[in-house]
């Protein structure tokens, strides 16, 4: 005959030890008159035991599903004789921070906020919406980085488009991503993905350097619309008929500085695409009024940056503390940094950073100094047009020879019929930037 135990509404006490050892959890139950489960009554003895083990046990000995969040942690004391298993489970969620919430027959564990929130969502969509079968589908991106959608997915950049049960994984050797989700959100991720992952539109940036003459700019017809000078608004901009950056036509002309302060005056000009520039300036350099120094070429993807450069590095030497020297390099270079829009008219906004360094006559320590100038800029130009820097300027040496033909030549008595005369010419550094949207069969191929 079993033996029966005194106690509220003659329940069966059921007993569970949990020793210290996180290994070790032993629970012994003594069985008497068969009662509900909201009646049983348990003793806990835990010391120093994680908060899941500890759920894992009451769950054990009550029969009931008991689920986890897994952003519960922590460690329990307790020391309980003979409670009601529902206090005990209060006692160990108010001492942690947690709470529960019934969801069918299951007890659902999570920090409290965690549940209010879970709560909330479930209320905005309509009430509990019963779980559906998760799939998992692989999808090759093409253009597009795998890692940004992914991002994107899980609402890093923005509104996530998972569920609350989705996850998603990238695999990066092959730019593919694992979704996990509802079949219905995976299908909408894949219409999602169908109208992003496209081909990106390019930008050919060509790029002319060019050393001229004053009179250069009037001959080929540029119209200078904005300029910056050091002097009066560093790294700003100075607009003479147009407006917000925008270089047009019909812009006044600008004077663009003057050869008592060389290198510190920049200025923006427009020419039109209908200009034959490459023939223009070969014109000019036959002429010996102009002469192309550089004409590099890049393609950029709609909205990357592109980088162009020309100069020099300088080496120079400097101590380190241990009494050696080591030879270093600065960079006195002309860097143009372009960043291309394209706009649904098929017109082009280019962000412009132009540095124009050079070498100071001053040292420091023995390292050289540069001087630099920079500005930085956005323009809008047609398909084909050409903004034009200028406003650059320094001095040319030139020295020439005059002499009488043939008696020129004589020995001892060729000197009395020629002489050298030297002078200084005022030039000008001119960089023309032309882009040209590239159609999309080439882009592509």
């Amino acid at each position: 005959m079993a033996r029966k135990w005194n106690g509220a509404m003659g329940a069966v006490l059921l007993a569970v030890a949990i020793v210290a050892s996180p290994c070790q959890v032993k629970a012994v139950e003594n069985v008497g008159e068969k009662v509900s489960a909201d009646a049983r009554l348990i003793s806990l003895n835990l010391r120093d035991v994680s908060v899941r083990t500890a759920l894992a046990a009451i769950a054990d000995v009550t029969g009931f599903n008991l689920v986890a969040s897994d952003s519960v942690s922590g460690r329990v004391t307790l020391n309980l004789e003979e409670v009601p298993w529902q206090q005990a489970l209060a006692l160990i969620l108010e001492s942690q921070g947690l709470a529960s919430r019934w969801q069918g027959n299951v007890i659902m564990v999570a920090p409290a906020e965690e549940l209010a929130e879970r709560g909330s969502r479930r209320e905005q969509a309509g009430g509990i919406v019963p779980e559906v079968p998760l799939v998992i589908e692989h999808l090759r991106v093409k253009y597009a980085k795998a890692e940004d959608l992914a991002d994107m997915l899980r609402g890093e950049t923005g509104i996530g488009l998972l569920t609350e049960r989705g996850r998603v994984a990238v695999d990066v050797r092959t730019n593919t991503l694992l979704v996990q989700d509802s079949a219905e959100r995976v299908a909408a991720i894949r219409r999602m993905l169908a109208r992003l992952d496209v081909a990106v539109r390019q930008v050919r940036i060509e790029a002319r350097i060019v050393i001229a003459r004053d009179s250069v700019a009037r001959e080929l017809g540029i119209s200078w619309g904005l300029s910056a000078n050091e002097g009066s608004t560093p790294n700003g901009l100075n607009a003479g008929g147009a407006s917000s950056g925008v270089a047009e036509s019909g812009g006044l002309a600008v004077d663009l500085g003057s050869a008592g302060s060389p290198a510190t005056t920049f200025g923006f000009g427009y020419l039109s695409g209908d200009v034959l520039l490459d023939l223009e300036l070969r014109a000019l350099e036959s002429e010996g009024k102009s002469r192309i120094i550089s004409q590099p070429r890049v393609i950029t993807a709609n909205q990357r940056t592109a980088l162009i450069k020309q100069g020099t590095e300088i080496p120079y030497q400097e101590a380190t503390s241990s009494g050696a020297t080591n030879v270093e390099f600065k960079e006195a270079v002309l860097s143009l940094e372009v960043t291309p829009q394209i706009t649904p008219d098929d017109r082009i906004i280019m962000e412009l950073v132009i540095n124009n360094d050079t070498v100071a006559q001053e040292t420091f320590g023995g390292a050289p100094a540069i001087d630099t100038n920079q500005i930085a800029t956005q323009v809008l130009v047609d398909d084909g047009d050409t903004v034009v820097l200028g406003g650059i300027l320094s001095t040319e040496q030139v020295r020439q020879l005059f002499k009488t033909p043939l008696l020129g030549d004589l020995p001892l008595l060729g000197h009395l019929f020629r002489y050298t005369e030297n002078s200084s010419d005022q030039v000008e550094l001119l960089v023309f930037i032309t882009p040209r949207i590239l159609d999309d069969n080439l882009a592509t191929h």
